[in-house]
C-alpha cells in the first residue's frame, strides 16, 4: 500500500509533521510512505525518518516530473498538511481513494475542495501545530499519542560539528545564541543581544556560540550585534549547514533564539531553550516535550499559560533582564540535575 503525504511549508512545519508521520508508520508498518516537501526544506530531509521516498517541489518547470511521478504511483491514501492550490493538484493527481484535508478547504475554495474525499474538523488556529497534523491522520486509523517531534540527524552532521568545535577551540559546555529569522518582525534588537553576550561572556564555565543562516539580512543582523558587544564571541554565523546546526544545538547546554527553525531543531533533539516570541503565538509553535522558557511580551517571567487567541506583540517588549533570568533558570536546572 502507498500513502502520499503533502507538506510544502517551511522547515519548522516539516519537523512538526514528524509525529504524524510516525503515527502513520506505526499504523501501517508495511506501507510505502512518500513525502512531498518544498525545495527550501531540502537540507533537512536526510533527517526525516519513517518515510520511504521524498519528492521535492521546486515551484518551477522541474515540477512537471514531480506531478508525473505522483500521477503514476497509484496511491491508496493521501494526506494534505499544506492546503494550497499546488498541494490540492497533487492530491487530485495521486488518484488515492481517500484524500484527507482540513474542512477549512471547503470554506476557502469549492474548486479546491473537489480534490479531496475526507474533511477533518480541525483548524490550525485552534490547536498546536503538532495536534493539527495528528488530527489529519486519524481518519486513516493512526493514533495521536506520538506527540514528540523527531529527527534522525546523520552521523556526518555530528562529525562536521566536531570539526567546528575543534577548529574554534570550543572545549567547554556551550550556549548557542541564534538571533536570526527570515522575517524582520521576529528580530530582537542587536543592542539587547549584545547585552546578553556581555553578561554571559563573563562566565568562564561556558562558551558562547553565535549562529545564523547565510542570508544577507541575517548576516547584517549578526554584524550589528557584534558591533554593540564589548566581549568576544565564537562566531559561527553562516558557517554551518542546517543539519550541522542541528548537531551543534543537539549537544548544546542551552539554545537562545527567536521563533525560527532552530526552535524545532532543539525540540527534536531535546535541548533546553529560551525562545523569544513576538508576532507569532507560542500556543501553536512552542516545544511541549523538551525544556523551554517561552518569553512573549512584557512579562519578566516565562509564559506558563497559552491561548489560541493571544495577541501579536512587538519583540521590543521583551526585556534583556527577562532573557537573562530565563537563561539562568534553565542553566541552574541543568546543574541541579547533574548533581542530584
Amino acid at each position: 500500500m502507498k500513502i502520499l503525504l503533502l507538506q510544502l511549508k517551511r522547515i519548522g512545519d516539516v519537523i512538526l509533521t514528524t509525529p504524524a508521520i510516525a503515527a502513520l508508520r506505526e499504523r501501517f508498518p508495511e506501507a510505502q510512505l512518500t513525502l512531498v516537501a518544498s525545495n527550501e526544506c531540502g537540507d533537512l530531509l536526510p533527517a526525516i525518518s519513517n518515510v520511504d521516498r521524498i519528492l521535492i517541489a521546486r515551484r518551477n518547470l522541474r515540477d512537471l516530473g514531480l506531478f508525473f511521478t505522483v500521477g503514476v504511483r497509484k496511491f491508496a491514501y493521501c494526506v494534505d498538511f499544506t492546503r494550497n492550490d499546488r498541494s490540492a493538484s497533487l492530491a487530485l493527481l495521486s488518484g488515492a481513494r481517500r484524500r484527507v484535508v482540513s474542512y477549512r478547504v471547503r470554506e476557502q475554495s469549492r474548486t479546491r475542495a473537489r480534490a479531496y474525499t475526507d474533511f477533518v474538523n480541525v483548524r490550525m488556529r485552534d490547536v498546536h501545530t503538532i495536534d493539527y497534523n495528528l488530527a489529519l491522520v486519524k481518519p486513516l486509523g493512526a493514533q495521536d499519542d506520538l506527540t514528540a517531534p523527531h529527527l534522525d540527524v546523520p552521523q556526518s552532521a555530528y562529525e562536521k560539528a566536531d570539526v567546528l568545535r575543534s577548529k574554534w577551540k570550543i572545549t567547554k559546555p556551550y550556549v548557542v545564541l541564534h538571533p536570526g529569522s527570515a522575517r524582520q518582525e521576529k528580530l530582537w534588537e542587536p543592542r539587547r543581544w549584545a547585552e546578553i553576550i556581555d553578561c554571559f561572556g563573563r562566565n568562564d564555565r561556558v562558551d558562547l556560540l553565535l549562529t545564523s543562516g547565510p542570508s544577507r539580512d541575517e548576516q547584517a543582523h549578526v554584524a550589528a550585534i557584534k558591533k554593540n558587544t564589548r566581549r568576544k564571541i565564537i562566531d559561527l554565523s553562516g558557517k554551518t549547514d542546517l543539519l550541522t546546526l542541528a548537531a551543534l544545538i543537539g549537544q548544546a547546554r542551552l539554545l537562545v533564539t527567536v521563533d525560527s527553525a532552530p526552535v524545532h531543531l532543539a525540540a527534536a533533539t531535546r535541548t533546553p531553550q529560551v525562545i523569544l516570541f513576538g508576532p507569532t503565538n507560542p500556543f501553536h509553535w512552542r516545544p511541549r516535550e523538551s525544556p523551554a522558557a517561552v518569553l512573549h511580551g512584557k512579562s519578566t517571567a516565562p509564559v506558563t499559560e497559552f491561548s489560541p487567541l493571544r495577541p501579536r506583540l512587538p519583540m521590543t517588549e521583551i526585556s534583556t533582564d527577562a532573557v537573562i533570568g530565563a537563561m539562568d533558570l534553565l542553566l541552574s536546572l541543568h546543574a541541579a540535575a547533574q548533581t542530584s
